[in-house]
């Protein structure tokens, strides 16, 4: 479940943020970063705070300069969480933003991708994001994964994962803490004819890939860090 540490740290929404823009696809408000020509795409799925977080979309930025078509959905319809509305707290929110809704509003993106040439897609979740992306594995509706600090995402998720996954957790992380983290290496390490590759960050908490502040030295360099692994997996497996 989504706790106190998916929460800290809230992004200061801007939608004017980032070097792409904003269009229709698949039914959703997307942030497109990247040339349309690439027949290669990266969907990145949000946390709680949506697709308007500045660091998220930088990340859309950098990845797009990888050579990759890089789609961010508004999964929340316009509506992310809001620490400041107290009587609505995550437990309610959730449940008009469950991410098996995001999975079944995903399906529709995809096809909307694959309508513009694309051959293969990868996915990244964040959070929230890390079970919609989980799903999508399963489903083999992707080419390769990448789970950041995943919520939701259970052993049984990962016993049926069907395409290449990175999962890339936190040394402090509640949600999915370390010990959780070593249960899902092991169960890939038997699973040979799919691709893993799974690391624990040290030294950093949960949400630290997009969440970090960028005047923080230290926390950029960590997040920079695992941005790369990310990039890495998509380059090898996306192509």
């Amino acid at each position: 479940m989504l706790g106190p540490q998916c929460c800290e740290n809230p992004p200061v929404l801007n939608p004017l943020s980032g070097s792409g823009h904003v269009e229709k696809l698949g039914g959703l408000d997307v942030y497109v970063s990247g040339s349309p020509d690439s027949n290669k795409c990266v969907l990145l799925v949000s946390d709680i705070y949506g697709y308007e977080a500045p660091n998220l979309r930088a990340l859309a930025d950098k990845v797009a300069a990888s050579g990759f078509y890089v789609v961010v959905p508004d999964f929340f319809y316009g509506d992310p969480y809001d620490p400041s509305h107290q009587d609505r707290p995550v437990p309610v929110w959730i449940k008009d933003h469950g991410p098996d809704k995001g999975f079944e509003d995903t399906k529709p993106v995809l096809e909307a991708i694959k309508n513009k040439g694309i051959i293969a897609i990868g996915a990244a979740g964040m959070c929230w994001g890390g079970k919609v992306v989980v799903e999508l594995s399963e489903e083999e509706l992707i080419q390769a994964a990448v789970l950041l600090h995943p919520t939701y995402v259970t052993v049984d998720d990962i016993k049926d994962v069907k395409v290449p996954i990175a999962i890339l957790g936190a040394e402090d992380d509640f949600l999915t803490p370390p010990a959780l983290v070593k249960q899902f290496e092991e169960i890939l390490a038997s699973k040979p004819e799919v691709g893993s590759y799974v690391k624990i960050f040290p030294n950093v908490s949960h949400g630290w890939t997009t969440r970090y502040d960028i005047n923080d030295p230290e926390a950029v360099k960590a997040a920079e860090e695992a941005h790369k692994e990310m990039l890495d997996w998509f380059v090898t497996y996306v192509k």
